[in-house]
């Protein structure tokens, strides 16, 4: 049976990142809205409706007015907004976060699709919280570099604009208010949010995410060794998704740390490193941001809930 998919918001960067991965898939059909009519709320509606998945690409306010608008109660969500990402009834499209969770997002009817920075503090500190390594109320700090392609079609349109003057490395969010911060806390199982300080590159897409973790304070101490086996055992629960864990080596640089190391692939890759006499440990990620940062998981989330092998239309 050939699925209908709606993308409401094809015209946007994740939009037209998903529609170009499912182009030429045979078991969906791509229904479009035309391009006068995508601002008309009913017209809207009428695709909403007609849709097998609908997968919203839009800021969060229109992103819950197209919830609204669906009337039926066959028409399933993904929503790659971050409108619906703590909320109460929403699968969270993490496939990988554990070892459930790829049959909870295939049963869903509502699914929202994770957040790029997310993803890389979910990876590294869930698995260390469940195993019990580091406390739910450890005080934690995030940062990281990504591709300007993650603030979306005026931030590309800002940086390739100006060329060679534009900032090579830009920290922003420096109020400490991410949008992200309330999923963060939630499925990295942190009492509290991280500090998190994100940085925009002068680069298309790719990122690199460091959960740097100071555990000289703790009353039991883990050992890098042990924060490695807990994050690996962790994701090899999940071991047909795209989430990869580095061997533990003792080294002081790496070509693999490289943000856009995985650009155009839906892998995420884990590295850890420790200096057991320290207690001093990080945790580092690496992924592209259009990827399993947004497009790519929204196509592996809208596989999994097809009942398709979950790598369709995906490079590894």
């Amino acid at each position: 049976m050939v699925a209908r998919v709606f993308i409401d918001g094809e015209a946007g960067t994740t939009g037209l990142q998903i529609r170009e991965r499912l182009a030429m898939r045979r078991d969906l059909e791509l229904i479009s809205i035309p391009d006068e009519s995508r601002k008309d709320p009913s017209a809207r509606a009428d695709y909403l409706n007609k849709a097998d998945i609908a997968i919203l690409c839009l800021p969060d306010a229109a992103a819950k007015e197209s919830v609204a608008l669906i009337e039926n109660d066959t028409t399933r969500v993904i929503d790659a907004s971050s409108a619906h990402r703590v909320t109460e009834g929403w699968a969270y499209g993490f496939a990988e976060m554990d070892v459930d969770q790829s049959d909870i997002i295939a049963a869903a009817m509502r699914v929202t699709n994770p957040g790029c920075w997310p993803q890389g503090l979910i990876a590294a500190m869930r698995p260390l919280v469940a195993a019990e390594l580091v406390p739910s109320d450890l005080a934690v700090n995030f940062h990281g570099v990504s591709g300007y392609s993650g603030g979306g079609k005026g931030m590309i349109a800002d940086y390739e604009g100006q060329g060679a003057a534009a900032n090579v490395c830009a920290p922003y969010a420096l109020g400490f208010n991410h949008k992200h911060l309330p999923e963060m806390s939630e499925y990295a199982l942190l009492e509290a949010a991280p500090l998190f300080t994100p940085t925009v590159g002068n680069y298309y897409k790719g990122m690199l995410t460091v959960v740097p973790l100071n555990l000289s304070k703790l009353e039991k101490v883990p050992t890098g060794e042990q924060l490695h086996n807990a994050i690996a055992d962790h994701f090899a629960g999940a071991a047909d998704g795209f989430v990869e864990v580095a061997p533990l080596e003792a080294i002081e640089r790496s070509g693999d740390l490289n943000p856009q190391a995985l650009n155009d692939t839906n892998r995420l890759r884990l590295h850890v490193f420790a200096n057991d006499a320290r207690a001093q440990a990080a945790i580092i990620a690496v992924y592209d941001n259009l990827g399993k940062g947004a497009s790519g998981a929204a196509v592996q989330n809208l596989n999994l809930m097809l009942g398709v092998d979950q790598t369709t239309s995906l490079a590894a």
